[in-house]
């Protein structure tokens, strides 16, 4: 633990020697931990909404594929009380209490409903899940020995609820312990109680992460590939051993403080893992079949958000450069709307529309050394549809000076990330700053 420790307190002292996040990056790097939490924190319980249907869900209230109705509504609410933590941790002198515990928990289970269950005996039942209030019947987890742990009784749970809220508060107060040690015991300590029927986990780390946002910290994002290590750190410290529990938060909140400083150095902080399981998925024939039309509106809404993240926000950044010599910058994005494109069914993130491409432009206006009315046109735009022979799935990506076509990737939907790696992002920039400079030249001539 000592190691991540110094990690924190290194990466502290990091960002307090930088400027201040730009609003666009703090913008970015919001978005990034909101998408990710939401995201990681339900598909730990069993979510199967993918993350860029997550990022559709949250960021324009849209939908592409068949999931159970309360998928949607759990991922949609746990997004309301992850703002919600947020505005509490925002008020200083806001005290926890059980009743807000209960309306996180009431909030992120949306309405009461049924549920599988099993009895003291072992037989298959089914139970009602009434939200935002204490558990009626006892419940249990079988541990990697075979043991089974028996959290708090229904009868003891109040008390050791209102002990649990009292500790917390005097913590605060005595400031005694870190906070990485504080919203981390708050983590434990609740889930050993289990207070509800339901939704526990989701809740043990909302109010994790809001100790860590009252502390000034990044919340932290337990991902749901890192699943067994999680439980794994849990399972020893239901054996005595908290400082593994302890010590494997800290290693998160060193993930997420270097996320952090990424962003306020202006670097790259998307992650294409995501990108690359969904393509992973549509060439394994997963996401549809040959008899089928591909529907990949989420995939095609990465790629998109990909292009605009990664590829145009670095292009506008070394556009910026040349501000100098021209008298204003101007942007626009437009959607470049079709009906049924060469069978291709695709989806847009700014209207909701069926879509073909997308249009990005920036434009230089009048040069100042020019003797004559000058202005730049940077145009970057991306198609999709299914090529005529192959019947594959295709995308189109172009960047233009004017006229002047620095760069253009015609492949499989599939292949897109091996053909936008890092590396050709930067030469397509260093392209683009020679052509336009080439340019100027012939014009102040």
């Amino acid at each position: 633990m000592k190691n991540s420790i110094q990690q924190i307190i290194a990466l502290q002292n990091e960002l307090k020697l930088l400027p201040t996040i730009s609003e666009d990056n703090k913008r970015k790097l919001d978005k990034k931990f909101r998408l990710e939490f939401n995201y990681n924190s339900n598909h730990i319980e069993g979510n199967t909404l993918t993350y860029s249907e997550t990022a559709l869900l949250l960021m324009f209230d849209k939908s592409d594929r068949a999931h159970d109705i309360r998928e949607f509504e759990e991922m949609k609410a746990h997004d309301v009380a992850y703002k919600l933590i947020q505005q509490w941790a925002a008020e200083n002198e806001y005290p926890l209490t059980e009743t807000d515990i209960c309306s996180l928990n009431e909030i992120i289970l949306v309405r009461p409903f049924w549920k599988e269950a099993v009895t003291a005996d072992g037989q298959n039942t089914r139970r009602l899940i009434e939200v935002g209030n204490y558990k009626k019947h006892p419940n249990s987890v079988r541990l990697q020995n075979g043991e089974m742990f028996e959290y708090a009784s229904p009868t003891d749970t109040p008390i050791k609820m209102g002990e649990l809220v009292q500790w917390y508060n005097a913590e605060v107060t005595k400031k005694q312990l870190t906070p990485i040690e504080l919203a981390a015991l708050l983590h434990y300590k609740f889930v050993c109680i289990h207070p509800f029927d339901d939704g526990n986990g989701r809740v043990s780390r909302l109010l994790m992460n809001y100790v860590l946002l009252k502390h000034n910290l990044p919340p932290i994002v337990i991902k749901s590939t890192n699943k067994k290590e999680y439980l794994n750190a849990l399972n020893q410290a239901d054996v005595g051993n908290i400082d593994a529990f302890i010590n494997y938060i800290a290693q998160q909140l060193v993930a997420s403080l270097t996320l952090v400083v990424k962003a306020t150095k202006s670097e790259d902080i998307y992650e294409a893992d995501d990108l690359d399981k969904e393509i992973a998925l549509l060439s394994k024939g997963i996401v549809a079949n040959e008899t089928e039309k591909i529907n990949n509106r989420a995939i095609i809404y990465t790629i998109i958000n990909y292009c605009e993240l990664n590829i145009w926000d670095k292009i506008n950044t070394e556009l910026s450069r040349f501000n100098s010599v021209f008298l204003a910058n101007d942007n626009s994005n437009y959607v470049v709307p079709t009906q049924f494109y060469n069978g291709i069914d695709n989806y847009s993130p700014y209207d909701g529309s069926e879509v073909m491409g997308n249009r990005w432009t920036s434009t230089l206006n009048s040069l100042k050394s020019s003797k004559e009315t000058c202005s730049f046109e940077i145009v970057m735009f991306l198609r999709f549809g299914r090529d005529k022979d192959s019947k594959e799935e295709m995308y189109s990506l172009k960047l233009k000076v004017n006229e002047c076509e620095i760069f253009q990737s015609y492949n499989p939907i599939v292949d897109f990330n091996k053909h936008t790696t890092q590396d050709k992002i930067t030469l397509m920039l260093k392209n683009m700053s020679a052509e336009i400079l080439a340019q100027i030249k012939t014009h102040i001539a």
